[in-house]
């Protein structure tokens, strides 16, 4: 399977009339209705209750929850949201490839989906004038004929969340395109200001003006769509504007590595490409998401689909349509995920919980209010990090220039610092470091590595930075605990257990200390080409074991 976004291609428009029925059952008693009339019921002796388990306690059973009739019919709904949904329209003026005749013709255009579209694109590209289609004054000499720019088109979906004309929709429908246009429920095309972008969000903002009354839906509360909750979706799907879709919410805080801050409402309610910007809509007409993207193996709807939650956009939305620009709350760190055996490491109980600060960014908000490499962050202004990823999101979203209370773990037990919450920079911001002593090399027997400290050489071998600090790797060894982790020759152990090391006897020592103490693993600081990692290396057994 693959990921998609919504975005319809398309090198023309078709008009195609799609007539839909919804039937819904009304329950049993009219099933029943439609059969042979049932024999009358049986007398029987009631049921004895069931005998108490041993010890004499009656246990509670479960008792089903009664579950919420489908509406009879969604039409009253849809017919209410339609005239806010609209198609978007774009165009960009593409080059065209080299060789083409300024003469040749445009590719015939074909309704959108179609076989056709994808046979003429095919012939066009094969017998296309130029190096791979030699046509009369074409051969290999010929001066090169002047390219001829295309108009490339695709189609997307909106929402307009103001009367005034603000329009909502994805950034990927609208990027990169040199016009955009607004289509109405009527059919009316109406060219489009584009306001803001956010790409980190995949969202835009346009504003389209227009002496017609325009219909606004409301946005609604994403935190109260839960799983199994109906929702509508309406969108242009293949360049079949105002089609209506159902189903229902079908998981919650979807990770699809597509941004930092993914928290997608997945649904089964049927979305395609050119669903894409348009809005998933609760049973009360509200705006709950912003259907984005789809899993599938073909192009089409599987019922694996992938809304921007409300709550997030609307945040974004607003920013844009006021400024042109989103400003997000920053904490200048880099983390990574807390598993039961980072905490073990830390003494930390409940297992693995928080965010794990590997890189306290220097003059960052959190450098300058005291959180250092190693902290844990298990609570950012009163919510609870259960998550390494909520936290870039929790932070975003709070106001700049706020302070707000932060909980860490640091040396065995929970800390509160308050932290005034900087704004995101446009370029990442790195952490710096001070130079280190040289040392000695020196092998760490039963895990697997053999170190150095920092020289010239193994600086300009390993493309060191001037300003490294640390005991660099200079060896792995296969099946041992450092081969199991990942540690790789030219990375450099920069921390033990939260102490800094400059030297490899000082990390010899502190590996040694911990074995003492009848610790199961090391917590290492490890920085390498792609920045700082903590990884918990096994101290009991130099061999790899199998999994049990």
């Amino acid at each position: 399977m693959r990921l998609q976004t919504l975005r319809r291609r398309t090198p023309g428009r078709t008009s195609l009339v799609a007539l839909a029925a919804l039937v819904a059952a009304t329950g049993w008693p009219s099933l029943a209705s439609a059969q042979a009339p049932a024999p009358a019921p049986v007398p029987t002796t009631p049921a004895l209750p069931a005998p108490p388990p041993p010890g004499g306690v009656q246990q509670d059973a479960v008792q089903p929850v009664p579950m919420r009739d489908a509406p009879p019919s969604f039409r009253p709904l849809a017919r209410q949201l339609l005239p806010a949904v609209v198609n978007i329209s774009t165009t960009q003026n593409v080059q065209a490839r080299g060789g083409n005749r300024p003469d040749a013709p445009d590719m015939p255009q074909a309704p959108p989906g179609s076989p056709f579209e994808e046979f003429f694109r095919d012939f066009f590209n094969r017998n296309r004038p130029g190096p791979q289609g030699q046509g009369p004054g074409q051969g290999p000499g010929a001066p090169e004929q002047p390219q001829r720019p295309r108009r490339a088109q695709s189609l997307g979906s909106g929402f307009i969340v103001d009367a005034s004309g603000i329009v909502v929709t994805n950034n990927h429908v609208i990027e990169g395109a040199d016009e955009v246009n607004v289509i109405l429920q009527d059919n009316t095309s109406i060219r489009a200001r584009v306001l803001g972008t956010d790409p980190r969000t995949d969202l835009a903002v346009l504003r389209i003006e227009t002496d017609k009354p325009l219909t606004a839906v409301p946005w609604g509360n994403s935190d109260e769509a839960q799983v199994g909750d109906w929702v509508m979706a309406i969108g242009n799907p293949f360049g079949l504007g105002g089609t209506v879709t159902v189903g229902i919410v079908s998981a919650r805080g979807r990770d699809i590595r597509q941004g930092l801050y993914d928290d997608f409402i997945q649904t089964d309610a049927a979305i395609n490409r050119g669903n894409s910007g348009g809005p998933l809509f609760n049973m009360d007409g509200q705006v709950v998401g912003i259907n984005t993207a789809i899993y599938s193996p073909t192009g089409g709807s599987i019922g694996i689909g992938f809304s921007i939650p409300s709550n997030l956009a609307r945040n974004v939305v607003a920013q844009l349509a006021d400024g042109g620009r989103v400003r997000r709350g920053w904490l200048g760190v880099n983390i990574q995920q807390v598993t039961d055996e980072i905490a073990l490491s830390l003494d930390m109980p409940g297992g693995g919980r928080g965010a794990l600060v590997a890189r306290a960014q220097e003059d960052g908000p959190a450098a300058k209010a005291g959180i250092r490499n190693g902290d844990v962050i298990l609570r950012f202004n009163g919510q609870e990090i259960r998550e390494m990823r909520s936290l870039p999101r929790i932070v975003a979203e709070t106001p700049v220039g706020r302070e707000v209370p932060v909980v860490i773990w640091r040396d065995g037990r929970e800390q509160t610092i308050g932290v005034t919450v900087g704004e995101l920079p446009t370029e990442p911001q790195q952490a710096a470091a001070t130079p280190g002593p040289q040392q000695r090399p020196t092998e760490l027997a039963g895990l697997g590595l053999r170190v150095q400290g920092i020289t010239p050489e193994l600086r300009e071998r390993f493309g060191l930075k001037p300003e490294q600090r640390g005991v660099v790797v200079t060896e792995v060894l296969p099946n041992t605990p450092a081969a199991e982790r990942e540690i790789r020759a030219g990375d450099v152990i920069v921390e033990v257990q939260q102490e800094r090391v400059n030297t490899p006897q000082e990390l010899q020592q502190r590996i040694e200390q911990l074995r003492r103490q009848n610790r199961p693993s090391a917590l290492l600081l490890i920085e390498s080409q792609q920045g700082q990692r903590f990884v918990p290396l096994r101290l009991r057994g130099g061999e790899r074991g199998s999994p049990g």
